[in-house]
């Protein structure tokens, strides 16, 4: 579990003390989240950089909640943590932990969720895991919430029944809240993904090497590479993930299968291309979409502008487009260089490029909404 740096381009809210929404605060303040009738929450790995901002998301959100534990490393416990105005010890995940809690919020690898997610399960816990663990598990559902909420039915608070439910990679999850919406109209045959992922998807430490390394080379001195490596400042390479036999990486390959199990859809074809770039926070996604039946870009335009948890920048007389700064601590995707795929015939392609922050909808939002589909 990454420790929190103080890094001037996470969220202002990223850090050990997470504050209260400003709009509330007064001298007779009350958190309206703080709720004795409302669920019992863990956040497991919350000293890492999605941890910290489930809480601020949970607060920007006023989550309703009558109990919050704020789980760990053993290296972490004992850290005290400052949330909505009351302190917090941060405790030692174990077995145990679980015990009287409705809903966990992990985010602390793989590793940990395979370990700890059906632990909390059989104590009755509806687990929202953020890792990779379970994401193709076929009885696992894997959930955008404005793309698929059915996914979830049968799953319920106050039945004492525990599930997981997995959090899509973000990568999916920044490209399927655009083009879904241009699916469900067209529907998509065959998707082609080129990313441009930022540092935060390797988490703070490879935001904190990139400011080093760029400090670095900007001195005439040679780079850290301890996260990454190779040089990631002033360069970019293919995503640090393992490559497989078939030549893609894990990263690749998860678009791929995700978005296969999200739409439900085995038939579907999808090839990415996925790029490490020498951006701190949000990712960018090239996307080209063939489809079964015409959709001309400026319906595809009006599509997207009423999609939730999407906005259009899209203005090419002044050559504005969504970028990775636009997006970052934003909630919403944003969407443009919307146009025709001149290689197609008819309107039976098109090309759009989407942003969104990774830590943000690709991670700790989608995970928060995910729970509020439980109230």
């Amino acid at each position: 579990m990454a420790a929190v740096t103080h890094h001037p381009f996470l969220s202002s809210k990223l850090r050990l003390t997470t504050k209260p929404n400003p709009s509330r605060i007064g001298p007779t303040a009350v958190r309206m989240s703080l709720q004795e009738t409302a669920p019992s929450l863990a956040v497991v790995g919350v000293t890492g950089a999605v941890g910290q901002e489930f809480l601020s998301v949970l607060s920007d959100r006023d989550f309703p909640f009558r109990s919050i534990k704020m789980l760990a490393s053993k290296r972490s416990s004992g850290k005290q943590l400052t949330f909505q105005g009351r302190d917090y010890t941060v405790e030692e995940l174990t077995a145990d932990s679980f015990d009287g809690v409705d809903i966990a919020l992990f985010s602390a690898g793989g590793s940990i969720s395979k370990e700890f997610g059906p632990v909390a399960v059989e104590r009755g816990t509806i687990v929202v895991d953020n890792s990779s663990a379970f994401r193709m598990e076929e009885k696992v559902p894997l959930v955008i919430p404005e793309v698929n909420p059915e996914a979830m039915d049968g799953i319920k608070l106050g039945t004492g029944k525990g599930a997981l439910i997995a959090n899509p990679n973000c990568s999916t999850i920044i490209c399927l809240m655009a083009a879904t919406p241009l699916h469900r109209r067209a529907k998509v045959q065959r998707m082609v993904v080129s990313t441009y992922q930022a540092a935060s998807g390797a988490g703070a430490a490879a935001m904190e090497e990139l400011e080093l390394q760029t400090r670095e080379v900007l001195e005439g001195k040679s780079p850290t590479c301890q996260i990454f490596k190779q040089q990631y400042a002033f360069n970019l390479f293919s995503h640090d993930a393992p490559v497989l036999s078939n030549g893609y990486n894990e990263e690749e390959m998860k678009l791929v299968k995700e978005t296969r199990k999200i739409w439900n859809d085995k038939n579907v074809k999808v090839t990415a291309t996925c790029i490490r770039v020498p951006v701190m926070r949000a990712h960018a996604e090239s996307v080209n979409l063939q489809f079964e039946n015409p959709l001309d870009e400026d319906t595809a335009r009006n599509i997207l502008k009423n999609a939730p948890g999407v906005v259009v920048i899209d203005d090419r007389a002044s050559n504005l487009f969504p970028t990775p700064l636009e997006v970052s601590n934003k909630d919403d995707v944003a969407v443009g260089r919307i146009r025709r795929d001149v290689s197609q015939e008819g309107n039976h392609g098109l090309e759009i490029f989407v942003c969104g922050d990774q830590i943000r909808k690709g991670a700790a939002l989608n995970a928060v909404q995910i729970a509020e589909m439980l109230l």
